[in-house]
């Protein structure tokens, strides 16, 4: 037979290891990853030159991340401007293509015609911006 005391510092010894080894896998999975939604909550500058009307496709559109708007061209003359955070998790948009504004994080997409929602997992548009054009340049008013 094997001696009790033995036996109870055998299990005493091995809970507390595994209690060790899963703190420590705790602590490295605790590194904090960049998370969608940090960005800051103030609004970019406004009155800043964007950019020009021939540098914003038909059908497409330009994002600027630095002001976190995206403006389209839905149909020639004719400028939209959206917030270029995606309303799902709070990433910044990556690219306007075959129509939508595409976020990279969750493969969410919207319209460059409204900023509504074409593919989730995004449910809300994106938000509107203003800008005015003026001869052949568009400012973010």
């Amino acid at each position: 037979m094997s001696d009790p005391t033995r036996t109870a510092r055998r299990t005493v010894l091995a809970v507390g290891a595994a209690a060790l080894a899963g703190g420590a896998l705790t602590a490295c999975g605790e590194a904090k990853q960049p998370t969608p939604g940090t960005e800051p909550a103030t609004p970019p500058p406004t009155g800043k030159p964007l950019t020009t009307k021939a540098d914003v496709p038909v059908g497409g559109g330009t994002i600027f991340k630095e002001e976190k708007v995206v403006v389209t061209q839905p149909e020639a003359g004719t400028f939209k401007a959206f917030s270029a955070i995606c309303t799902h998790q709070g990433c910044t948009v990556a690219k306007v293509a075959n129509g939508t504004i595409d976020c990279p994080c969750h493969g969410s997409k919207f319209k460059v015609s409204d900023g509504a929602v074409a593919h989730g997992p995004a449910t809300r548009p994106l938000p509107p911006r203003t800008i005015t054009v003026s001869g052949d340049e568009i400012t973010l008013a």
